[in-house]
């Protein structure tokens, strides 16, 4: 019995510690550069855009969808940042166990 209370132990802290870094990750940003670094987008650990600079003459001189397709690109960029790096924060915490929902 005492090893499935150790079990249990261990599962709670290591819940504390993916809550803990998910709180880290909550508060920090990612940013990404696209086409040259005339588009540069920032996304935060929440996973919401909190800023999107377009280099004024990039939109003059490209086509709208150009420009368009280039801040998809970046968001999706800065995105898979935050996502690789929590992923990689979780693995470190969990020893690399995959846990569902995380």
């Amino acid at each position: 019995m005492s090893n499935m209370n150790e079990l249990m132990r261990q599962a709670a802290r290591m819940r504390r510690k993916i809550e803990q870094i998910t709180e880290e990750m909550k508060k920090k940003s990612w940013t990404a550069k696209v086409a040259g670094d005339r588009v540069t987008v920032t996304v935060t650990g929440e996973r919401k855009v909190t800023q999107i600079v377009v280099d004024d003459e990039f939109w003059k001189t490209e086509e709208r969808d150009i420009v368009l397709d280039s801040i998809a690109a970046a968001v999706n960029a800065a995105s898979e940042m935050a996502e690789k790096e929590m992923e990689t924060a979780v693995n470190a915490a969990t020893g690399g166990i995959k846990i569902p929902g995380m």
